[in-house]
């Protein structure tokens, strides 16, 4: 016999000799993952987790628990930690407006109707507030003191908000105050000063344009990883127990000043953000104090036609139910009353055209008996995932019918 023979011999595998054995032996070199349920086990080549996270197919997106079973899931807080107690301050983005609006008219305590803070600039303008700078500026001047010798901040009409003390001091006592930061970044494009390095709001206005001075530039994923931990570390240094849930407005670009199509800079600027916020996130989730709402998420992923007309703007019914979802996640009001996020997801199912425009009609009429009658109808054969569909509508009717009843 050969040596290589020899070797071969020795080193092949014992062929199992009972079916007993062969059993063991296929149970030796599988590796099993994702498990479903109550589904046995199966196996594969590849290895993925003790329980990995699946991406939904779109009859699982039908239910009124999609959003929470499949986006928010990981993201939440063990319990709802708002309450009618609680001081809220929201700026950033358009979105962190959208998020006060939603909460003052809920009888939330939040900055925006705070007639103390009306003089702070986060009130004042915070929907203008859009990039990670700006808002580390905002923390940096209020609680650090620092100071800046440019005009760096301006108001919608163009006006320049300076560094008045009054207004910083305001400021401060406002931070001081807040028990939950809620924190929108919008975009990673940014103008700044090419002496100080000094980031502007938005731009500078058209008579005080300097192109020698006043620059644009996309900014990274690093810089911008930096400022949010910088104002995170801020929070926890002034505020040790405050809550800070950090978000990326879905809101698009309405303009690029780069040499390419406006969606594909959109792209970049919002992935900027994502990394850079998912980055803070990694870091210091876990003390339990840093929160992530993915708003961004819910609306482009969740949602196939989520915007009006102008492709900028949220449909206003698409716009509730993130709100929605929002309080049933994070708030528990002192009387018990919340809106119905049954009713606020199909109805943003509507708005995105998952499901026949008349229905809307129904549910604004609360026609529980219309609902039913609309699932048998030969139109609803061409719904979206017709049967989960029927069952989401019949859900609806079955809670119109409770709320006669009680």
């Amino acid at each position: 016999m050969t040596k290589k023979k020899k070797q071969a011999k020795m080193t092949k595998p014992a062929t199992p000799k009972s079916q007993m054995e062969l059993q063991q032996f296929n149970r030796m070199k599988a590796v099993y993952h994702d498990k479903d349920g109550d589904a046995k086990a199966r196996h594969s080549p590849w290895f993925r987790g003790p329980r990995p996270k699946r991406n939904p197919d779109n009859p699982k997106m039908v239910a009124h628990t999609a959003a929470a079973n499949h986006v928010i899931d990981g993201w939440a807080p063990e319990t709802p930690a708002i309450d009618g107690n609680t001081k809220i301050t929201a700026f950033g983005s358009c979105f962190a407006a959208n998020i006060s609006k939603w909460l003052g008219k809920r009888n939330y305590r939040v900055s925006a109707e705070d007639p103390d803070a009306q003089d702070a600039y986060v009130v004042r303008i915070g929907e203008g507030m859009v990039n990670s700078f700006v808002i580390r500026q905002q923390f940096e001047w209020a609680w650090e003191n620092r100071s800046f010798d440019e005009d760096l901040w301006h108001g919608y009409d163009k006006e320049v908000y300076g560094y008045d003390e009054n207004v910083r001091l305001q400021t401060k006592a406002l931070f001081d105050d807040t028990d939950v930061f809620i924190l929108t970044f919008g975009l990673s494009e940014i103008w700044y000063d090419a002496q100080t390095d000094n980031v502007f709001w938005r731009t500078v206005p058209k008579e005080a344009f300097d192109p020698e001075r006043h620059l644009f530039r996309v900014s990274t994923v690093e810089e911008n990883r930096d400022n949010i931990a910088a104002i995170y570390q801020l929070i926890r240094k002034h505020r040790p127990d405050a809550k800070v849930i950090m978000t990326l407005s879905p809101i698009p670009l309405i303009a690029t000043f780069r040499d390419t199509s406006c969606i594909t800079a959109n792209s970049v600027s919002k992935s900027v953000l994502r990394v850079a916020i998912d980055e803070v996130m990694r870091e210091y989730k876990d003390d339990g104090h840093l929160f992530y709402w993915p708003s961004f998420e819910l609306i482009m992923d969740v949602f196939r036609a989520p915007f009006k007309e102008d492709r900028r703007h949220i449909d206003p019914q698409i716009l509730d139910f993130i709100m929605t979802q929002f309080e049933h996640t994070w708030c528990k009001p002192e009387d018990g009353d919340i809106p119905s996020l049954l009713e606020a997801w199909v109805r943003a199912r509507v708005a995105a055209g998952f499901l026949p425009k008349r229905v809307l009609k129904f549910v604004d009429k609360r026609m529980s008996g219309r609902l039913r009658d609309i699932t048998t109808k030969p139109i609803f054969e061409d719904v979206d995932e017709p049967d989960a569909s029927r069952a989401l509508l019949l859900a609806l009717a079955d809670e119109f019918d409770a709320q006669k009843a009680a």
